[in-house]
């Protein structure tokens, strides 16, 4: 399978009153058609690792190492006239909350024609017919009259179908979505889903989709990287890591979820808080809440260990896994 994002030995680290090294050692890579899901609680460096691929990351205080490769190109080394091109027309991001993310000066309508006008060189006419044209294809219902609308006066399921038009309207290769239905109601989540994974499907993208709620990631993803503490710590296809983890952490982070749980029974928790990430990890971050621990886990940081094709873990208890 082509790879149109390799990243490796990414490190990213935030500076100021505070360190925090919120992306340790990550290397995941994304396949071509392929939807890749960033699974992990808050504060595992999902969102971090979306905002680096597209450098938006603040820069003087984040300190960004390791190799970040889309289509073959050296994200890190982009200059600002590059970055510009590159936002929106090969890789676009749908964020997690669009009321922000939207101006609230700007009608809908107006900012996807300014999206495409800038990209592609069109005029502001077919900027907006092509605006319509996206409406229509996100399934917002009166497209035409939404397009004069400003962000406060659409609904949030709405405002989310308007970010997927907004970030779809160039046509990029890469699709980013950081939890693009968290604040949506469960109704309005599975039709966003459901679209997403359809026009997927229709623009033959690729798409990274971070996530914390295993659920959502079912009904979307091809392949899971599951992160604690800035690193991927298991990654497969969505069957193996459903089936079979390997992780101490994505086994817990799969048996605390109501999907599959029976009515009555108690659900599994993980013990414990998140680590401190004031200092690169030397030893395995999950060793303070793990049923499983080891001395040796508290001794070095774990590689990661190839289990099967496709398929690794970074914990020192990992072995080749049989299918299922």
């Amino acid at each position: 399978m082509t790879k149109l994002v390799e990243i490796s030995d990414l490190n990213i680290r935030f500076t100021g009153e505070r360190t925090v090294h919120a992306v340790n050692d990550l290397g995941v890579s994304l396949g071509d058609s392929e939807v890749l899901g960033l699974l992990g609680e808050s504060g595992s460096g999902k969102s971090v690792t979306l905002r680096a691929l597209m450098r938006l990351l603040p820069k003087k205080r984040t300190q960004i190492t390791g190799t970040v490769k889309v289509m073959g190109r050296d994200v890190l080394a982009m200059n600002d006239e590059e970055l510009s091109s590159f936002r929106g027309q090969t890789v676009s991001m749908i964020f997690q909350e669009p009321a922000l993310a939207l101006d609230p000066v700007y009608t809908i309508g107006a900012q996807i024609a300014e999206s495409v006008v800038r990209h592609e060189g069109r005029s502001y006419a077919e900027g907006r017919a092509r605006a319509l044209e996206m409406l229509d294809v996100v399934r917002i219902p009166s497209a035409r009259r939404r397009l004069d609308a400003y962000p406060h006066e659409m609904s949030g399921g709405m405002r989310q179908r308007a970010m997927i038009a907004l970030a779809l309207a160039c046509r990029p290769k890469i699709l980013l979505a950081d939890e693009p239905t968290t604040a949506l109601d469960a109704t309005v989540q599975i039709q966003i889903l459901l679209l997403l994974r359809e026009l997927q499907r229709e623009f033959g993208m690729s798409v990274i989709f971070v996530t914390h709620d295993i659920g959502v990631a079912i009904e979307i993803c091809d392949r899971i990287a599951v992160m604690y503490a800035g690193q991927v710590v298991e990654q497969g296809s969505l069957r193996e890591i459903v089936r079979s983890p390997v992780h101490p952490y994505a086994k817990g982070l799969l048996a605390s979820t109501i999907h599959g749980a029976r009515r009555g029974q108690r659900l599994e928790t993980i013990p414990g808080t998140p680590p401190s990430l004031a200092e690169k990890p030397n030893c395995c971050s999950f060793a303070p809440r793990c049923k499983l621990v080891e001395p040796r886990c508290l001794e070095q940081l774990p590689e990661s260990t190839e289990i099967g094709p496709g398929r690794a873990a970074r914990c020192v208890l990992a072995g080749p896994v049989v299918a299922t």
